[in-house]
């Protein structure tokens, strides 16, 4: 299997390609027929199978709606899904086939996710062809880490504001938001409360912490840094759920006169984060 992940025109393009030792056409059916699809496909489908048919997928009680964009049989199939974009190709490969899955999406923080997701399906469907049982993986929190790094995900970014500067991460992490807000405030008291010193594992010695300015259970954490016992920017974490467990956001702004920061505030909020996500391993 090949993975590659790009940004193209603004949006965010996953590929991934997955070898399969059946013919196209056996592949095709497995693409576009709902008693194939169900065995896979992460949401059940309805097609309208035609360019401009509708799609409506069914998760549970959540429903969303689709339409066919591409329709090559047995080659080529595309369609929208809620805001993204799905396409497969299947290419002859000797006696087999080669799928590739091009994945077009908004989320950026949600492509590692979203890969190990498809990994899944990938597999559940080699074994749907193969018609013999499929027994998911008890955890994915291995493959979505390596797919972080791999896309660099884990990075964060540091923008010139008009009061000074920000460095901001966003962050995907493969526990729920239950898991990973405990974490964050390990070894919290739980009278925590506004004008309290933030916790530890909230911390970091490149923003000397002063009090908390404002806490949301499970939601938010912010709180003032110092610099020479005074205030000049503000510490802000912010979880969310996301694809298959928390976001995380964290803002850690500046002024200008201490703009020389921002390398290490980049670097040492990236590692802080990374220690976070092996915490709620």
């Amino acid at each position: 299997m090949n993975d590659s992940f790009h940004t193209i025109d603004g949006r965010h393009v996953l590929r991934i390609e997955h070898r399969l030792k059946h013919p196209p056409a056996k592949v095709w059916r497995a693409l576009t027929e709902a008693p194939h699809l169900v065995a896979w496909f992460p949401a059940a489908m309805d097609i309208d199978l035609r360019v401009g048919g509708a799609i409506r997928f069914t998760m549970g009680d959540h429903v969303d709606t689709g339409v066919v964009t591409d329709l090559e049989p047995p080659r080529v199939f595309g369609f929208t899904w809620s805001g993204d974009h799905l396409r497969w190709e299947v290419h002859p490969d000797g006696p087999g086939s080669l799928l590739v899955l091009v994945h077009t999406f908004d989320d950026r923080a949600g492509a590692a996710s979203f890969a190990s997701g498809w990994h899944v399906c990938l597999d559940a469907l080699e074994a749907a062809l193969e018609e013999r049982p499929f027994v998911p993986p008890d955890d994915t929190w291995a493959a979505h880490e390596a797919f972080v790094a791999a896309f660099g995900l884990a990075e964060g970014r540091a923008e010139a504001t008009p009061d000074g500067w920000v460095v901001r991460f966003e962050r995907q992490f493969r526990r729920p938001v239950e898991r990973v807000w405990p974490a964050l405030l390990a070894g919290a008291g739980a009278s925590l409360a506004v004008g309290d010193p933030p916790p530890a594992a909230a911390t970091s010695e490149v923003a000397p912490a002063g009090p908390i300015t404002e806490l949301a259970p499970s939601s938010v954490l912010e709180y003032r840094w110092l610099r020479d016992g005074r205030p000049v920017g503000r510490v802000r974490w912010e979880l969310s759920p996301g694809p298959g467990g928390a976001r995380l956001v964290l803002t850690h702004t500046g002024p200008h006169a201490l703009a020389e920061l921002r390398p290490a505030a980049l670097a040492a909020w990236r590692d802080h984060i990374e220690r976070l996500a092996v915490a709620t391993r």
